[in-house]
């Protein structure tokens, strides 16, 4: 599976960004999607999830701004940030989880960068 992200950019403080990330084809359900970030010198941390069904989890310093989604049929998921915060600038990662019969593989984007001026 290949993950394409598109969608980042530079905003300023208080701005909107939507990211989108399109996977390839599988004859496997990509059950979990979701966004990851990584800012300069920290690490890698959720920002959302959401599965097959469509349950979302967040990580508490995005809640109420950013809304997760996804089109099964596209195999595509969408991270709409609002109200967006200098402290929002970093690498944006998009990452699925394949499910086959016996296993779980799990699969990152490239990353997409998202700078936030104050």
């Amino acid at each position: 599976v290949h993950l394409v992200e598109s969608g980042g950019g530079l905003v300023q403080a208080g701005g909107s960004l939507r990211l989108s990330c399109t996977a390839s084809e599988s004859v496997f359900k990509i059950d979990l999607m979701g966004w990851y970030r990584q800012a300069p010198g920290k690490q890698r941390e959720l920002v959302a999830t959401i599965t097959f069904s469509g349950n979302a989890d967040y990580a508490d310093s995005v809640t109420d701004r950013f809304f997760i989604s996804r089109d099964n049929r596209k195999n595509t998921v969408y991270l709409q940030m609002d109200s967006l915060k200098p402290e929002d600038t970093a690498v944006y990662y998009c990452y699925a989880v394949l499910t086959t019969p016996t296993h779980e593989y799990d699969y990152w984007g490239q990353g997409t960068q998202v700078t936030v001026s104050s």
